[in-house]
């Protein structure tokens, strides 16, 4: 298990409740709920047909599988995640996933959730996750990031494809999502999310208080599915 602990900018909590309640401030802008949980989720992978390249589980759906007792145990984690979520007033949704689309506008710079990017909502709101099954998505330390639309190269090669006017490009950048993407310093060291942990992200809001928290959807291994809770 990843040591998450030694990190400054994610703070860790055992149950729910800290997990909502807990607030970000300075440069914590990650909460995990570290979790190592009981249960066969491959099974629940297995037992279910994937209909498009990004499936949408719904509870009713799940409740219908034939599933062994370790099966059981791992749906019914996920059953009370999803209602501890609901409670809270939050909209989870569960994805089985055999891939993401690709961004390829640009080659130099692709904006789809491979890249390392940071949510955006017009309201103060939280990005909660938890990967069950598959390979874990990745945050990235901001102290560790650049914004891509700040490196001069990039930023350049941004201007050639623009061709507007000066005055309009920052909304540009905005409007086509540029500004929410970012790379890693040469030191950069992401973080696994880790199997099992329940995260609660920073987002870019209008008045946040902290940085939004940076991360990315991993490249799936030799057609191997996901299991993602997001809201």
């Amino acid at each position: 298990m990843n040591n998450l602990s030694a990190n400054h900018s994610i703070h860790l909590v055992t149950n729910f409740q800290n997990l909502i309640s807990t607030p970000f401030q300075a440069d914590r802008n990650a909460i995990c709920w570290q979790r190592e949980l009981k249960g066969d989720f491959s099974e629940l992978v297995k037992k279910i047909t994937p209909t498009e390249n990004i499936t949408v589980i719904n509870e009713e759906e799940l409740l219908t599988l034939q599933l062994n007792e370790q099966g059981q145990l791992a749906r019914n984690i996920i059953l009370n995640d999803l209602k501890l979520l609901k409670a809270h007033g939050a909209s989870p949704i569960l994805n089985l996933i055999k891939c993401y689309e690709s961004d390829n506008t640009y080659s130099f710079f692709p904006t789809d959730v491979y890249s390392f990017h940071v949510d955006s909502s017009p309201i103060a709101t939280d990005t909660f996750l938890c990967t069950y099954y598959g390979s874990p998505s990745e945050l990235l330390p901001n102290a560790q990031a650049l914004q891509k639309v700040l490196v001069p190269e990039i930023r350049d090669e941004l201007k050639k494809q623009y061709r507007g006017a000066d005055a309009e490009f920052e909304s540009y950048l905005s409007e086509h999502f540029f500004d929410l993407h970012y790379q890693g310093k040469p030191d950069a060291s992401p973080i696994s999310l880790g199997l099992g942990n329940l995260w609660r992200l920073a987002v870019d809001y209008p008045k946040s208080k902290v940085l939004p928290c940076i991360h990315r959807a991993p490249k799936e291994r030799n057609g191997q599915h996901r299991l993602l809770l997001i809201c």
